[in-house]
């Protein structure tokens, strides 16, 4: 079997870190070293890196405080045999913050948390990704560079800035469109599917637990062009 010519691992890459939403965490135990994995929950910020809200009662956020590297394994979860399916492992480091810009990104993600988000014990990682490996099949085994799986947003102050108002105009008033995207586009199963992410390079859809990344055929950067192309995506889907 030949490699696939045609297969994109950038695209592949951006696709496995924005439609993820749970991974495997690495973390180092302090002393020892022993490695320690466990699961957790991630989201994505506007450049497509990696969120964490993390309890300090954990064990893995007890482990980032003392050593803040780690790595997270995220994966399509697919049906069938999982090791046929794409993953990729990211490498880095993580640190705390406090942000109401990666807050709003991951609750629009992981609703439920609102729950126990304001709870003192928890609080937003986010993680520097110095290297990612991908594997995505046979002869789909590529390593990318964080400049390479991550969005550039130093020329998209305006659409980061007008984001969460896009996300709620379009959950708003085109839900419809929403629905056009993930079925018509992606092939997805029908339901009701809302925008919870915009960035320069595509929107993410989300139904349930269930996301997927629609990548724009051209990079937008601020409000104008983005309703340009949420509109020409929209009459593409009615289309067909």
């Amino acid at each position: 079997m030949k490699p696939d010519p045609a297969f994109d691992a950038v695209l592949a890459g951006k696709k496995l870190l924005r439609e993820a939403r749970s991974g495997a965490l690495a973390s180092l135990m302090p002393g020892t070293g022993d490695p320690y994995c466990s699961l957790v929950n991630v989201a994505t910020d506007a450049a497509g890196t990696p969120l964490m809200l993390l309890s300090r009662l954990a064990i893995h956020t007890k482990n980032i405080l003392a050593d803040n590297r780690i790595s997270l394994m995220l994966d399509e979860r697919k049906d069938g045999d999982p090791l046929e399916g794409a993953r990729v492992m990211l490498m880095g480091e993580v640190a705390e913050v406090r942000s109401s810009s990666v807050r709003t990104a991951y609750l629009l993600r992981h609703p439920g948390a609102e729950q126990y988000v304001d709870f003192a014990d928890f609080g937003f990682f986010r993680m520097q990704i110095s290297r990612a490996h991908l594997v995505a099949g046979f002869g789909r085994i590529v390593d990318l560079s964080p400049q390479a799986i991550l969005t550039d947003v130093s020329d998209a102050a305006a659409l980061i800035e007008a984001e969460r108002d896009a996300i709620a105009h379009m959950n708003a008033d085109h839900a419809e469109a929403c629905r056009l995207y993930a079925v018509k586009l992606l092939g997805a199963a029908d339901g009701d599917w809302a925008c919870v992410g915009i960035d320069p390079d595509g929107i993410e859809l989300q139904r349930g637990r269930i996301a997927l990344r629609l990548a724009f055929p051209q990079r937008v950067n601020a409000p104008g062009p983005l309703r340009a192309m949420l509109k020409e995506l929209a009459e593409k889907a009615r289309a067909i």
